[in-house]
């Protein structure tokens, strides 16, 4: 199929013109920023701390998430229980949980009157601080430890039932196994888990501000923001910027090195029966690990619950204009993804595997090496000369978060368009469906699934995002999640706690609606 000649030109020059907007609004607006800087800079000591404070955390982060994630992925692989389902369905919300709502929740439980820290006085024991490496690293832990162990957990789903019924057959105990079939997935697993973690920690924003707690707990893009939005030195802004790319882009170069093929072999698809684990310490160990992990996930999320609902009617007018604020600039930046990655993807899939689609394929992800704040500040760059860069915020914003969700909507949409071409694509071509008519009667009904789902991960996300819109939104325009952190800041956190859980809500409710419209009558 990739190698024939395909029909819909058209859609091959529709995606170039895209590929060449993202460039223009990843390495353009780079770009834009050294153009504007005054002069060669160099690196200060702040800027090397926020290095070396970026790779600390962002290491420390994969290791106590992949780390911790083995024990919880072993036992949800070695027990059924009422609500398994459920549980491994949670470990897909942080994904599209906002930021600022779940540092909220972590507040509640961590914070100075927090839960913990109300326990350890009624023990004696000095509180706890959430703010500075502790509290950043706490705050990715909880974000990538539901993703570490989704990740592990196909792996031990990888190893074929028979494999274990030899283990036993063998007399091999839980030591056996864990050494014959269990250490050599994990080798396999574990590299690229790490470094993918590592990766989504590198890009730190609203994780740093928030609990950073001062310069020496500064992330590179917290700097990029500084530099910015306080000193407006668009020189140091350029150069933290190309760093901060190098970094990204080096972290992805070296998540493809390490990949290797996936752990597992030939089988039945039998469910496998855990011989090994019957054991008193075995279950008592699982038991524990899951309810340790569902208590670090839902416990955070509860307390958002518990304290926003009360507060939910006391709500100024502000929150509720800047949760409609949100709600279009979510929409339009979920409209706008797909408005890039649907030709994108078409012309990817319609060039093959040679080298322009790959050349396509790597400009749709280019975006996750870039920084959401330096493609903000370019953009304000080249608009201050023709308006008012503060009256487009909003905009510019639905823009940037449309691009920043490009990646992922890519890897939802090129594989299913490469199934339904496959399927039905000679079929078209012998009916001499081309353009228009080949995306309305063959495209766009095969991949209604999928476009749902990354239209409602992309409207999830641009909800929650507290990034470009930090730049330079003034108090008029605010979205929910400024609102909230304005709220938290000024230690309103009653209030905050009721946007937080009307911004969670909204968050969900988008990603239900569009994925549902996605289903449209099919059986979920």
């Amino acid at each position: 199929m990739a190698q024939r000649a395909q029909p819909l030109g058209a859609g091959i020059r529709a995606g170039a013109v895209v590929a060449a907007l993202v460039l223009l609004l990843t390495l353009g607006t780079l770009g834009a920023v050294f153009a504007r800087a005054e002069g060669v800079v160099a690196l200060g000591p702040g800027d090397w701390a926020a290095l070396r404070f970026t790779l600390v955390q962002a290491t420390l982060s994969a290791a106590f998430s992949v780390v911790l994630a083995i024990p919880v992925a072993r036992a949800l692989a070695r027990r059924a229980f009422f609500g398994r389902s459920a549980l491994v369905t949670l470990l897909g919300a942080p994904f599209i949980l906002p930021v600022i709502v779940a540092i909220l929740g972590l507040l509640a439980v961590f914070g100075r009157n927090g839960l913990l820290n109300q326990g350890l006085q009624i023990l004696g024991v000095a509180p706890l601080s959430i703010y500075g490496l502790q509290g950043v690293v706490l705050a990715h832990v909880f974000f990538n430890l539901p993703l570490a162990t989704r990740l592990i957990l196909q792996g031990w789903q990888s190893i074929p039932a028979e494999r274990f019924r030899l283990a036993a057959s063998l007399g091999f105990g839980a030591r056996d196994v864990n050494r014959w079939l269990e250490r050599p997935m994990l080798r396999t697993v574990l590299p690229g888990a790490f470094v993918v973690i590592f990766v989504v920690c590198l890009t730190s924003f609203a994780v740093a501000l928030t609990l950073g707690g001062g310069p020496g707990a500064t992330t590179v893009e917290l700097a990029i923001y500084q530099a910015f939005r306080f000193e407006f030195d668009l020189g140091r802004a350029a150069l933290l910027s190309l760093v901060q790319f190098a970094l990204s882009a080096l972290a992805a170069v070296l998540a493809v090195w390490v990949a290797v093929p996936a752990f597992g072999g030939a089988g039945l698809d039998r469910v496998p029966q855990r011989w090994d684990a019957g054991g008193l310490a075995c279950r008592s160990a699982d038991t524990l690990w899951i309810t340790l992990a569902a208590l670090f996930l839902i416990l955070p999320l509860w307390m958002v619950v518990a304290r926003g609902l009360p507060a939910i009617p006391q709500l100024p007018t502000s929150v509720l204009t800047a949760a409609i604020r949100s709600l279009l600039v979510a929409v339009s930046s979920a409209f706008l993804m797909l408005g890039l990655a649907l030709p994108l993807a078409i012309a990817r899939v319609q060039l093959g595997r040679g080298p322009a689609g790959a050349a396509l394929e790597v400009t749709g992800a280019l975006s996750i090496a870039a920084s959401p704040l330096v493609i903000g500040t370019g953009l304000f760059i080249v608009i201050f000369p023709l308006t008012d860069p503060v009256a487009l915020a909003l905009p510019v914003t639905a823009l940037v978060n449309a691009v920043m969700s490009l990646p992922f909507a890519m890897r939802v949409l090129v594989p299913a368009l490469r199934e339904a071409e496959a399927a039905y694509g000679r079929l078209a071509d012998s009916l001499g469906m081309s353009g228009l008519a080949r995306l309305r009667l063959l495209v766009l009904p095969r991949l209604r699934r999928p476009i749902g789902f990354a239209t409602g991960l992309a409207a999830a996300l641009s909800m929650g995002d507290l990034g470009v819109i930090a730049l330079f939104a003034d108090p008029a325009q605010a979205t929910l999640p400024l609102q909230l952190y304005r709220l938290m800041a000024a230690y309103q956190m009653d209030q905050a706690a009721g946007a937080a859980l009307l911004l969670l809500a909204l968050s969900l409710l988008l990603f239900w609606i569009f994925d549902r419209g996605g289903r449209g009558h099919a059986a979920t």
